[in-house]
């Protein structure tokens, strides 16, 4: 497997709106979506598309400092909900920009994952079945 070239910061930020890298990080994009730490990048993401939202709402709300915040904090809990309820599917998305087939990164976590469970399902027999 090629050694993945991370992105610059711009790269990166478009990136996390939803832009296509080059093909050169396309080894970068699998390993983004495939790492032990995926999710909390999914959801690093989506506080990059949330945050600038929130703070044009905050500016523009009228009303008292916490209205705002309050109706600022809502509308972000909204959204990290909907972010996390297609975190799959929204992934799944970004390995096909990237040139994989649809499904590569659900079966490249589930390959990364068996050893761990493996040595769950032994350490629950050990202790339960015998």
């Amino acid at each position: 497997m090629d050694q993945p070239i991370r992105p610059n910061p711009l790269r990166w930020l478009l990136y996390a709106v939803g832009a296509g890298l080059p093909a050169r990080h396309h080894t970068w994009v699998l390993h983004d979506v495939t790492t032990r730490t995926w999710q909390w990048r999914h959801l690093g993401r989506v506080t990059v598309q949330l945050a600038p939202i929130g703070v044009v709402l905050f500016l523009l709300i009228p009303g008292p400092v916490y209205v705002k915040a309050l109706s600022v904090l809502a509308g972000a809990l909204l959204g990290y909900f909907y972010g996390s309820a297609y975190m799959y599917e929204s992934v799944e998305h970004r390995v096909a920009k990237a040139g994989y087939p649809v499904g590569h990164a659900a079966a490249v976590r589930a390959a990364a994952d068996e050893g761990g469970r493996a040595q769950a399902r032994e350490r629950y027999e050990r202790r339960w079945r015998d």
